[in-house]
């Protein structure tokens, strides 16, 4: 893991482009989606340096396998291109446009989406991250949509660049292709929103931890996990002492969008406590109204045997915009929910 040599530094990157370029206003306020599994489960690299060890993860019955390529593992960082393309496959949908697995991606907008800087450097960077990307090979028995899938693939498929002619040429647009895992949680719309802020965290652990934050304390009060099943979850390699360490430091400073970050040392727990900011960094969200009272008994036979108000926390956790029955919606949800989980 990278060391901290930042205490001098504001916690938080500097906000790059404030005042988005009016061609772009399209892209700046699309709300940030990321699929869930890939918040809960270790796909990245959390290290600055290329890492080229094959990796396995196992959670309960959920394992994960990740072969790098000669030029290591896809970075958290590189993660920026994936979240850009769900975001535009999502605003896409929700406009009831037709989508496909290959994203067009225009370099500039990119760069400041993701709250980067626009120098040749950063170019450059963006093709070291397609080859990541490519690369990277996942092995994998996480279940999405209604399927589980044992094949290996890419985190994208393929990749094409256009620049302008000659060496020095300045990067015009990129196109990806998704791969059909990817593009199938997507399309079962397994997305939460996150926070702007997100682009704007220093650390690679910092982005790790919001995420697991965002999918696990979502919109609830509070949540607590053990540092020890922290520390496995976000797939860091740092040895427990130091990963209390920088938890420690992350609660001190307090930056982590959304949530406020605790840590009780005496348990060795950390507890995530909603800031009550989720709907307002939800830019194109509306408010999910209450539920007839007659919708919860409906629900729990959907879900036999499922806690309906937890469902209900997931249902409007999922929602990416009010349903027009949100009663029947929210049916639907415990429905579909049942049919891929089973009893819990």
């Amino acid at each position: 893991m990278v060391t901290d040599n930042t205490n001098a530094l504001a916690p938080l990157l500097p906000d790059r482009h404030p005042q988005h370029d009016l061609f772009i206003c399209d892209v700046a306020d699309a709300v940030l989606k990321d699929v869930m599994q890939h918040m809960e489960h270790p796909f990245y690299s959390l290290s600055k340096k290329p890492e080229t060890t094959i990796k396995r993860y196992e959670n309960g019955d959920k394992w994960l396998q990740i072969t790098p390529s000669v030029k290591g593992l896809a970075t958290i960082y590189d993660k920026d291109i994936l979240i850009y393309c769900i975001s535009q496959i999502m605003a896409k949908l929700k406009e009831g446009e037709a989508v496909s697995p290959r994203v067009r991606i225009n370099s500039r907008e990119l760069l400041i989406f993701t709250n980067r800087g626009t120098s040749g450097r950063e170019y450059q960077s963006l093709l070291d991250a397609l080859d990541r990307l490519e690369g990277t090979r996942i092995r994998t028995n996480i279940v999405t949509g209604d399927e589980e899938q044992v094949d290996g693939f890419g985190l994208i498929d393929a990749s094409s660049i256009r620049r302008k002619q000659g060496l020095d040429g300045r990067l015009l647009w990129c196109e990806v292709q998704l791969s059909d895992w990817v593009f199938n949680a997507i399309r079962n719309e397994e997305v939460l929103t996150l926070h702007r802020d997100y682009f704007r965290l220093r650390k690679p652990i910092e982005r790790r931890v919001y995420e697991i934050a965002r999918k696990h304390c979502g919109q609830q009060k509070t949540w607590r996990i053990t540092l020890a099943k922290l520390l496995l979850k976000t797939g860091s390699q740092s040895p427990q002492k130091r990963f209390r360490q920088m938890v420690r430091q992350l609660a001190e400073h307090d930056h982590l969008p959304d949530y406020h970050v605790t840590f009780e040392d005496d348990a060795d727990m950390v507890v995530f406590t909603n800031r009550g900011t989720m709907s307002a960094s939800r830019l194109v969200e509306g408010t999910v109204p209450p539920l007839q009272a007659d919708t919860y008994e409906e629900a729990r036979h959907a879900a036999p045997g499922w806690d309906v108000r937890f469902l209900e926390r997931e249902w409007r956790d999922w929602c990416v915009e009010p349903p027009r029955n949100a009663d029947r919606a929210f049916i639907g949800f415990c429905r579909k929910w049942f049919e891929k989980r089973g009893r819990p």
